[in-house]
């Protein structure tokens, strides 16, 4: 008998790390012979962007798909039929006979609430209360986000599973005439530093701008300056000179690895999941000290540090694949049932 799992694919409307995690576990769970996939996607104004079976698609506002599995609570089983086991997504956990699966990818609405909207705050709120009370089995993405939720939840530790998210095959070391063509088309600078862009001040622009501007070298910011398609972004970090990626607080850091696997050197914070997802393959610096980040950069400056950091950080990306993500995620479904 295969299990039936239901697995929530709305995040996918969205861009970012929680919409990389859905899509590269539904593609590769689906493929699975023991499992019967059964999605739901709920969006109003994105296509459905992946190619797998059996998906309910519902044209839902984003203002109505939350209340309507959080608040009203409508049966799972009524929109995808019955299943053994439900996989919900990163806002919502509906009400459902199956067993429950969710993943946590961070604590960012709890610890620091400041960063989020209010709508945000109280909709984690809230979901944090129905997973305490109904989840089976939660999973979180690093060590760090599992101990942060224990702090701030009244979860079993024992109904929590760290399982590292991968990296795309996309992400590669590339061919010179590739980068030059795109440098050329992008009119990008011979030399750059790269940082990743977002919302408010959690990313800590700010300094890696002051950083740039006292080492006099230019800064790509992206999502600011630049907004590259997921297609991309591979050329875009093997035409950096390095990623600059100092944030204040991540459940994981897919950057990091993206970085890595592209032989870019990293400088990352020495704070929670980004220090445990780099270890020692990248320059960890204080995030709040901008001479911390100059000094850093400075370092690889020596072209024999430069390519030792870029060696360490191929072989730390090896640690990491979507592959052992989704047979680890089995694994908990298994266990189960």
């Amino acid at each position: 008998m295969k299990i039936r799992i239901g697995f929530d694919l709305s995040t996918l409307a969205y861009v970012g790390g929680v919409a990389t995690y859905t899509k590269e576990l539904a593609v590769r769970l689906d493929k699975i012979t023991e499992l019967e996939m059964r999605f739901l996607y709920m969006s109003l104004r994105q296509k459905f962007p992946i190619e797998v079976k059996r998906v309910k698609k519902l044209p839902i506002p984003p203002k109505l798909y939350e209340p309507l599995l959080n608040n009203w609570r409508i049966d799972i089983e009524k929109l995808i039929g019955g299943v053994d086991i439900f996989h919900s997504s990163d806002w919502v956990q509906p009400k459902t006979r199956a067993k429950k699966v969710t993943t946590i990818h961070d604590v960012i609405p709890f610890k620091y609430p400041e960063w989020s909207v209010a709508n945000i705050v109280s909709v984690h709120k809230k979901r944090l209360k129905l997973i305490e009370e109904e989840v089976d089995k939660v999973i979180c993405v690093s060590e760090t986000t599992k101990q942060d939720l224990l702090q701030i939840s009244n979860i079993d530790p024992n109904k929590v599973a760290v399982i590292y998210e991968g990296v795309g095959a996309q992400f590669k070391v590339l061919d010179d005439r590739s980068k030059a063509l795109f440098r050329e088309r992008m009119n990008l600078p011979e030399k750059f530093l790269l940082a990743i862009g977002g919302v408010g001040k959690r990313r800590n622009i700010e300094r890696v701008r002051e950083a740039a501007k006292i080492l006099r070298v230019p800064l790509i910011v992206t999502g600011v300056d630049i907004r590259p398609s997921d297609v991309e972004m591979p050329l875009l970090y093997n035409n950096a000179y390095a990623l600059v990626y100092p944030s204040l607080y991540e459940g994981f850091g897919l950057p990091i690895l993206e970085a890595f696997r592209c032989g870019l050197p990293v400088i990352t914070s020495d704070l929670g999941a980004m220090k445990e997802i780099a270890a020692d393959a990248a320059l960890l610096v204080d995030p709040i000290m901008v001479d911390s980040i100059v000094q850093a950069v400075q370092k690889i400056e020596d072209v024999e540090v430069y390519k030792k950091q870029a060696e360490k950080g191929l072989i730390r990306v090896k640690n990491f694949s979507w592959d052992q993500c989704v047979a680890q995620t089995v694994d908990v479904y298994k266990g189960l049932i």
